[in-house]
């Protein structure tokens, strides 16, 4: 058994697979690199095939019809033999000696027998053609140093998310949870986050910059234009979110606030989203929503609704919308995202 195993989703990737591939390899024989191809149409089967050939012991080239996003993640996810398992999208990248740190610390706890859920590291927005490089940092809310449990954990600030950048899951628990992310869906990465963390007991974090997430290219799904032109995909999410995980049955009060406070921020984006489109029709989806978080879970719709975000978001009239947009334009530039 590897010791850990990284999923790489590559979807007509050519130009940018290399880099991410390179840097993984460091991780050598305790890792095993899933790349799978989700029916793309340039070179990525062929870099991909070169790769699994050239390291027959480390990498595995998995092809399959064109599914979307989420159905790769299940793919290597049903592939894996690492003990844990992490996703790095193939335009993004690692940092080499957070990479092997992390690695050394997962092997220490394999030799103890001591075995966590999930592992924390920080994460860098790395924005073409910005010069500030936001860092999702989480050593003032969570212990550093030892294996802790949500009990431990410090109260999140707005704009502070555990992002699928951040974990490493332990791969049997993906699998205890029935994670299976729908097809054909973009911004699934929310519920490959979000789902198993009921599940999680045992956490460890380690504050490094490991993970560097590229944005900023005009196609990126990332991309506000893209965003809104698949605001349903968004709130397919959004609602799937909602559906899959009873909140009220989180009985530990600190992970029951982060989740609401993960939700929060997703719906937010949803309502800003279908704001910005400017459209009579995605208005009334933005009720829509709030009906339908309503009718599924009354308490949950009070928290989003009537706290600080919610209010913000529902403020009424062209005046209200504005100052709505004004907000989240601000938030763009302090938090540098897409």
């Amino acid at each position: 058994m590897k010791l850990l195993s990284v999923v790489i989703p590559c979807y007509n990737s050519q130009e940018y697979m290399k880099y991410c591939i390179e840097s993984l390899l460091p991780g050598g024989e305790d890792v095993e690199l899933l790349i799978v191809n989700d029916g793309s149409s340039d070179k990525t089967t062929e870099i991909a095939n070169e790769y699994a050939k050239a390291y027959p012991s480390i990498i595995r080239a998995i092809h399959q019809i064109n599914g979307g996003h989420g159905e790769a993640v299940n793919t290597g996810i049903k592939n894996a033999t690492g003990l844990y398992l992490k996703v790095v999208d193939s335009d993004d990248w690692v940092d080499t000696r957070a990479y092997l740190k992390i690695l050394n610390i997962l092997k220490e706890f394999t030799n103890e027998n001591k075995s966590i859920d999930m592992f924390i590291s920080n994460f860098v927005y790395e924005k073409e053609g910005s010069k500030f490089k936001k860092v999702m940092k989480y050593d003032d809310v969570l212990p550093e140093g030892k294996i802790f449990t949500w009990d431990d954990i410090g109260k999140f600030k707005k704009g502070q998310y555990i992002l699928m950048h951040s974990v490493i899951y332990r791969t049997q628990l993906l699998r205890n949870c029935n994670l299976v992310l729908p097809k054909h869906t973009f911004y699934v990465d929310n519920l490959f986050v979000y789902v198993p963390l009921k599940y999680v007991k045992d956490i460890y974090y380690l504050n490094v910059d490991f993970y560097r997430y590229f944005i900023g290219r005009e196609d990126q799904s990332v991309n506000e234009s893209v965003m809104i032109k698949r605001i349903d995909q968004q709130i397919k999410v959004n609602k799937l979110m909602i559906d899959t995980v009873d909140l009220q049955s989180i009985e530990n009060e600190n992970l029951y606030s982060y989740m609401l406070s993960y939700l929060e921020i997703i719906t937010v984006v949803s309502g800003i989203l279908l704001i910005r489109s400017g459209t009579k029709q995605n208005l009334e989806k933005k009720k829509e929503l709030w009906k339908y978080i309503k009718e599924k879970d009354i308490k949950v719709y009070r928290s989003l609704r009537y706290g600080i975000m919610g209010r913000m978001l529902n403020l009424p009239g062209v005046p209200g919308r504005k100052m709505c947009i004004g907000a989240y334009k601000i938030s763009q530039k302090i938090v540098g995202f897409n």
